[in-house]
């Protein structure tokens, strides 16, 4: 791998921002210079912020590179390929490809794809064409019969090293008023009321008899195995109590201010999406994840469903009206979910890490990536 200095950047490191130079090789970062003075094969920087590769616990983006259209099917490859390049161009150079094990009633769509974007991923990395690490994130819908036997199927995947526990069922969590759930699905899929009502009251029944044993039964296999859990969408003390008796680690899109301040004193992680702070709030009416800023509630922001919405939400936070440091930001995209799935290597400019290094320009407030390095290679 190839040894070389960047200089004359802002270098975001884990306490602070310096000027200075920073040297690679051998795929891992091998000295931080603070002096001014730049070696003659530097690459220079020209003053643009030095930090490292984001991590992204969660995007389901990968779906709409293998879904262009409902119902259209892309190759798979394909669809690894220009994901990943999305990926990589957003700065993000450990992703969690997030899978949705879910129902059938407004998601067949998903489940199609499901194996197109497994193995269009696999391989992808077999033939080495991929520029990003990728790593896999589970999405269990725990109401589901067969959710269980659909898990097992994949639980023994190396990849896997994030699973989140799920219950879309309206009437809580998401949609805890059941007429604000039926007209979101009026909005997304146009079926009609004696329809909704059917699925409505399908879901409670089968969130009464699967939801409880199914939670459990997945938290078992992943506290055996040493993946890490996420609960999704919690709401209520109950919920988070229950998260934290299965032995969660994450809080992921929390709807209350009460459950994320629940979590975050259970020493949960607490994850909101990039696009809620982008777009100033939840886009149907839950917590927005800059109250939980604010409220010194917030540990990891994720791009959801945009990989660019990373590296702007990051940036956002050091703006006046919640005022973060940007080392401080930085990490809620960086070090902090490495850290909290395990992945110590990578997340921080520091001696010994690895060269997942971004060159950001600013643009009338927004943070470009000129480019990119991963494990010390030049990607973008």
């Amino acid at each position: 791998m190839t040894k070389m200095t960047f200089g004359n950047a802002q270098i975001v490191l884990p306490d602070k921002i310096t000027r200075g130079t920073v040297s690679i090789g051998g795929g891992l970062i091998t000295e931080i210079n603070t002096t001014e003075q730049m070696p003659v094969d530097a690459v220079d920087f020209d003053g643009d912020v030095l930090m490292p590769g984001l991590v992204d616990l969660h995007s389901d983006h990968l779906e709409k590179h293998i879904m262009p259209r409902a119902g259209v099917y892309w190759h798979g490859l394909s669809a690894a390929v220009s994901y990943d390049a999305q990926v990589i161009s957003s700065g993000i150079t450990t992703m969690f490809d997030s899978f949705g094990l879910v129902g059938e009633e407004f998601d067949s769509d998903r489940n199609a794809a499901l194996s197109r974007m497994i193995s269009g991923m696999k391989e992808a990395a077999d033939a080495g064409v991929l520029r990003a690490d990728h790593y896999m994130h589970l999405r269990c819908e725990i109401i589901e019969p067969d959710i269980v036997e659909r898990f097992s199927a994949l639980q023994d995947n190396p990849l896997l090293k994030l699973v989140s526990l799920m219950d879309h069922t309206p009437g809580q969590r998401t949609f805890p008023d059941p007429a604000k759930w039926k007209a979101h699905q009026k909005r997304r899929t146009g079926a009609a009321d004696d329809a909704l009502d059917a699925i409505f009251a399908a879901r409670q029944n089968a969130r009464a008899r699967y939801a409880a044993p199914n939670r459990r039964a997945i938290a078992d296999i992943c506290n055996r195995k040493g993946i890490a859990v996420a609960s999704h969408d919690d709401t209520v003390l109950e919920e988070v109590l229950e998260a934290e008796e299965l032995g969660n680690r994450i809080s992921e899109f929390p709807t209350t201010r009460l459950a994320a301040a629940e979590a975050r004193a259970r020493n949960m992680k607490v994850v909101m999406g990039g696009p809620n702070i982008v777009r100033g709030g939840s886009h149907i009416g839950n917590l927005s994840a800059g109250e939980c800023a604010k409220l010194d509630l917030l540990d990891i922001l994720a791009s959801d469903y945009i990989p660019a919405s990373m590296l702007h939400a990051a940036f956002l936070l050091t703006g006046d009206e919640i005022g973060w440091s940007l080392p401080r930001a930085v990490a809620t995209v960086t070090s902090t979910p490495a850290e909290c799935v395990g992945l110590h290597d990578r997340g921080k400019i520091a001696v010994g890490k690895r060269a997942d290094i971004l060159r950001v320009r600013m643009h009338n407030g927004l943070p470009v990536v000129q480019s990119v390095w991963s494990a010390g290679r030049t990607v973008y």
